[in-house]
This record gives structure tokens, C-alpha cells and sequence, in this order.
């Protein structure tokens, strides 16, 4: 049982679900936190608080989340459970009547939490701050690298698409970015501390800058310039705002940015694709990949999808999987549709049973595996740079990812490489794992 009432000497471990923007969110309130005594807790130790950073993109989601919480209060009765994020915002209620919670921080309040934290050391009292989402307009600022070798640097935040079947506009309010100026300040920053990865993070990062003049464009050319960082991968981005000058620049006049895209298709049917209110259709799509894999025949190229959204019938999935299938790609992030509180989708006719939805899933991740394992056999036995990281525990092997997104288990490499970038051989892909091996050049 937390019995002082001042951060200095309180223990924390953090969890997060969700994606690459919620793992930055949550190293930025691990840093504000330890700034005011707060460390990170060891192996084998109690913690005084869990902060639980929440995803709601899925049913399934909303259900880990409250199992992972309930876990926790089983596992340390006496911490004290802060809880935020996107489900934290669309659930509050919800969530605060969690066991062991005490703390519910909406989604843009996540940098409040040392704030409520004050608070409840002060008078034991549970606080549940989650403004409406229509009044979310600031842009709240997050570069940081956690346990990761990578930086994460949120530039955009929100959303103002609307698609039928999401509730990110709901949880994470309109589209809002930040300057120019100060990216490049917290890129700078980032470099000076040692990184030399900068993943650039974002709820639609291609609609940064949206009501003022300057362009993700612009963001990129100038983070470019950046002393330092070696490298920057561009996180998932729409296709229609990843246009024909981006792709052009990376592949011919960038000095750091990695042949890298992850680029949401959702729908392989142009029928999907306008039940969902998706902003291209397939042809669109289409030109995007082959542009890229044009101007960078070694590019990785991830691709999400959705199987059994409302409106899916059997023909338009296997029109969607005959498109997949015809694209060349490296990867496939993929998603059984789940029904969600106040979405559009609810009104579309057409649902997919949860048994077809597994089976349509699981046939688009064996095409997945494919596709990884014939991308990744391309580069067996040639020289990729690897940018090394720490193992991820006792006995493991250095291990990094190439500038194509191949990651790699580096035999021969020790831990005084770790961050360094070094040229490796690649061996054999194991598909089912993701995984290469290699040994240095």
C-alpha cells in the first residue's frame, strides 16, 4: 500500500496496448513521471502504481484491457491502478469501476497524470478526468524511446475521417499537429541523447499540418536535415496522402528516411472500400505500391487489412484476397471487423459470422506468411546494414532490423554494438517467426 504522500522513492510499471503513438504516450508519462521520483520498478518488486495506457480499436481490445487491469489488482492489491487512453476516454465509468483503479486519465490527458497522481497521494480520493471529445483541440507533444532502441515521435494527433467502422475519431478527438519548429527541436533532442531511429508516429500523420499552410511534406524534408539521426521510418499512412512527391523523395533525394511504408488498404473490393468510407479505392491503392516498388524495388511494404466487415460477402472477399494476393508486398497487419458502440457500421446489412471472420482472417495470414517469406528470400545472402539493439533478454542474440524492415538475429555481434548501425550478411528467413539470421560482414 502506497503510505507517503510524495513520489519520491514510488515504484511503477507501465503496460501498453495499441499501437506505435500509445508505446510513445506511454514513454513520455514514464519520463514526467521519473522527472518527479518515480522509477520504473525491478524484477521481483511490488509496484506502488500500474499505469495501464488502453487501446478500444477492437471489442477484443476493450475486453484484454479490462482482463490485463483485473490481473494486475490480483497480482499487486496494493498499487494504486492509473488507467488512460482511448478506452479510458470512450469508457471512463467503465473503467473506474475496475478493482484497484484509482486514477482514469481521457485520452488527451494523458500528461496531466503526475497532476491527478498529486492529487490522490493527497487526499485518497479516486479521480476520473475525461473531458467530451469534441472539446479536444490541443496537440500534446511525445518523443521518446522507452526500452526500445527507436524513438517514437508523435506529429499528429486525431482524426477527421470518419470511417464507419472506427471509433478513433470518438476517442482521440479532431485532427491537430504540431510545428515544424518543434519536431525538429524533440528530433534534434532524440539525437542528442544517443538516438538513431526516429519512427514518426500519428493517428492520420499524412493530414499533418491540416488548417495551416505547411505539409507532411514539408515535416519530413525538414526532420531530414536532422544532425544525428540516421534513420526515420514513416509509421502507417493513408494511401491517398501518401502521394507521388513523398515516395519520389524518399526514393531518390532523402538522406535518412528507410525504404519503409505501411500503408492501410483495409479492403481489397472497391464495394468494402465505399461501405467503409475509405478516401481511395483499389486503383488508387494499386498505383501507390507499384510506384513505390518502382522507385525501391528493396522497400518493405506493410499493408493492414480488415476481413468480414459488414457488407462482405463471400464474392467481395475473395475479390479482396484476389487483389491482395496480385499486390507485391511484404507483409500483411490483419484484423477481423468488430462491431463497436456508435460507428456507422452498425447500420450497414451484412454481418459476417465470428466463425467466417476467424476463417477469412486465418486464410489472409497464410497469405501473409507467404508474402513475408518470398519478400524476405530476395535478400538471403546479401549485405543489409542492421542498426543493432540490446538483447531482449539472458542468452539472447543481438538482433536489429535492416533498412528494408527485415528483422535480423546477428551471430557474432556483442553488446557493445548495441545502437550501432553495422553491415550484416543475411542467411535464411523463418517465416513463421519473422525472423532472419546473419552474421557481420
Amino acid at each position: 500500500m502506497i503510505d507517503n504522500s510524495t513520489f519520491n522513492n514510488l515504484t511503477a510499471h507501465y503496460h501498453t496496448f495499441g499501437c506505435k503513438l500509445n508505446f510513445a504516450e506511454t514513454s513520455s508519462i514514464a519520463r514526467l513521471l521519473a522527472d518527479k521520483g518515480v522509477r520504473r520498478v525491478s524484477g521481483g518488486e511490488a509496484p506502488d502504481l500500474v499505469v495501464v495506457n488502453t487501446c478500444s480499436v477492437t471489442e477484443l481490445a476493450d475486453k484484454k484491457c479490462r482482463q490485463t487491469i483485473r490481473s494486475f489488482h490480483k497480482r499487486w492489491p496494493g498499487a494504486a491502478i492509473i488507467v488512460t487512453g482511448c478506452y479510458a476516454q470512450l469508457k471512463s465509468d467503465e473503467v473506474a469501476a475496475l478493482p484497484g483503479v484509482q486514477i482514469v486519465a481521457g485520452a488527451d490527458r494523458k500528461m496531466d497524470i503526475a497532476a491527478f497522481l498529486d492529487s490522490y497521494l493527497a487526499d485518497r480520493r479516486q479521480v476520473v478526468d475525461a473531458c467530451p471529445t469534441k472539446e479536444i483541440r490541443e496537440f500534446r507533444p511525445s518523443c521518446s524511446r522507452g526500452d526500445r532502441t527507436r524513438y517514437f515521435l508523435k506529429v499528429q494527433d486525431g482524426c477527421d475521417y470518419w470511417c464507419t467502422y472506427c471509433t478513433i475519431p470518438l476517442a482521440r478527438g479532431r485532427s491537430r499537429s504540431g510545428t515544424i519548429d518543434s519536431l525538429v527541436a524533440q528530433a534534434a533532442e532524440a539525437a542528442r541523447d544517443g538516438g538513431r531511429e526516429i519512427v514518426i508516429t500519428g493517428v492520420n500523420i499524412g493530414d499533418f499540418g491540416k488548417g495551416r499552410k505547411d505539409t507532411f511534406f514539408d515535416l519530413i524534408r525538414a526532420l531530414d536535415q536532422v544532425d544525428g539521426i540516421a534513420r526515420y521510418r514513416i509509421s502507417s499512412i493513408e494511401p491517398n496522402l501518401l502521394t507521388d512527391e513523398i515516395i519520389d523523395w524518399v526514393a531518390t533525394s532523402s538522406r535518412a528516411f528507410m525504404p519503409h511504408f505501411h500503408i492501410p488498404l483495409q479492403a481489397g473490393s472497391d464495394e468494402v472500400l465505399k461501405l467503409m468510407r475509405r478516401h481511395y479505392d483499389t486503383a488508387l491503392f494499386r498505383h501507390k505500391i507499384e510506384l513505390v516498388r518502382q522507385a525501391m524495388p528493396h522497400a518493405f511494404i506493410g499493408v493492414d487489412l480488415i476481413t468480414g466487415a459488414r457488407g462482405e460477402t463471400p464474392e467481395l472477399f475473395e475479390k479482396s484476397y484476389g487483389f491482395v494476393e496480385s499486390l507485391d508486398i511484404s507483409r500483411l497487419h490483419v484484423f477481423p471487423y468488430s462491431e463497436r458502440p456508435s460507428t456507422k457500421a452498425l447500420e450497414i446489412d451484412g454481418v459476417v459470422s465470428q466463425e467466417e471472420k476467424h476463417r477469412r482472417t486465418n486464410r489472409m495470414l497464410r497469405l501473409s506468411e507467404a508474402k513475408w517469406a518470398e519478400f524476405a528470400s530476395r535478400f538471403s545472402g546479401t549485405v543489409r546494414p542492421v542498426l543493432l539493439e540490446h538483447p531482449q533478454g539472458e542468452g539472447k542474440p543481438m538482433a536489429g532490423f535492416t533498412d528494408n524492415y527485415l528483422r535480423v538475429e546477428v551471430d557474432g555481434a556483442t553488446p557493445d554494438l548495441d545502437n550501432t548501425i553495422v553491415p550484416v550478411v543475411l542467411g535464411k528467413p523463418d517465416a513463421a517467426q519473422e525472423l532472419m539470421s546473419g552474421f557481420l560482414s
